[in-house]
């Protein structure tokens, strides 16, 4: 059995009320409100428009200025708390090569907590130990452009890891990956002890690591509930422009671990 989610439960991430317009008028978000437990992992589904991006910013501190709350860990976003906030949200972005621009993968990950303080062999540990979590620990001293794309995401993550995060925020983390690397990140994201949100439009990869999912739609969440219930749901599934594989049908996949009783 996973995380139950009570009030006395501690939150990882709390989102009450965020609503955001950017500076050309254009709002993308109208008051979201939703909670996540220490240990859950979650998918946040919808169309593209939904406002996804924008509130992922928001987790972190990238975007701001807008009204409502977040709250990570206890602690409210803002100027405050920013540096604390960043080391506890961890983003992998969609492209590795957005996050990998040292001359080796070992410098890549140390790069972090070099530059929040941690040397010498702390430093040392902090990167070996990440790099092992996502199975690259062989690939220490290559340079991150003569890996495949897939190795590339792994490393991209493990320079997150390496903050030693409270929340790992995935923006589509399976896009362009061949069959057997979507695989291994799946495995490597289940073997994790972190809460996990994941940004996706690949609704099987959601059902497969994610018990539970948000539905975000024109700006607000528009369902929150078991992954399978929600993606079994046609009418619902219509209604917000999200689309399944063609012949997968959601009823057949055995819910994932965290789900099952």
């Amino acid at each position: 059995m996973g995380p139950v989610t009570t009030p006395a439960s501690p939150a990882s991430l709390e989102v009450s009320g965020l609503a955001f317009a950017y500076p050309d008028g254009h709002q993308a978000l109208f008051g979201v409100d939703f909670r996540v437990t220490r240990g859950e992992r979650v998918a946040l589904l919808g169309p593209n428009g939904a406002g996804k991006t924008t509130l992922v910013l928001h987790l972190n501190g990238i975007l701001g200025g807008g009204t409502g709350t977040v709250t990570v860990a206890g602690l409210p976003v803002g100027k405050r708390h920013m540096a604390v906030i960043r080391q506890k949200v961890g983003i992998v972005f969609q492209d590795p090569d957005d996050q990998l621009f040292m001359p080796t993968v070992r410098e890549d990950v140390a790069f972090g907590p070099a530059a929040a303080g941690l040397k010498g062999a702390a430093l040392e540990e902090r990167v070996r130990h990440a790099l092992e979590l996502v199975g690259m620990a062989d690939f220490a001293d290559r340079p991150p452009h003569h890996l495949s794309f897939g190795q590339r995401r792994r490393v991209a993550v493990a320079t997150v890891l390496a903050m030693e995060p409270e929340i790992l925020v995935l923006d589509e983390p399976s896009s362009n990956l061949d069959p057997a690397s979507r695989r291994e990140l799946a495995d490597i994201l289940r073997s994790l002890d972190v809460t996990v949100l994941m940004v996706t439009h690949d609704l099987p990869y959601a059902l497969e690591l994610c018990p539970r999912a948000l539905v975000l739609s024109e700006g607000v969440i528009a369902a929150d509930g078991p992954t399978g219930a929600l993606l079994s749901d046609e009418e619902l599934m219509r209604a917000h422009r999200l689309e399944l594989p063609f012949g997968f049908d959601p009823r057949t996949v055995a819910p994932p671990a965290r789900e099952r009783a």
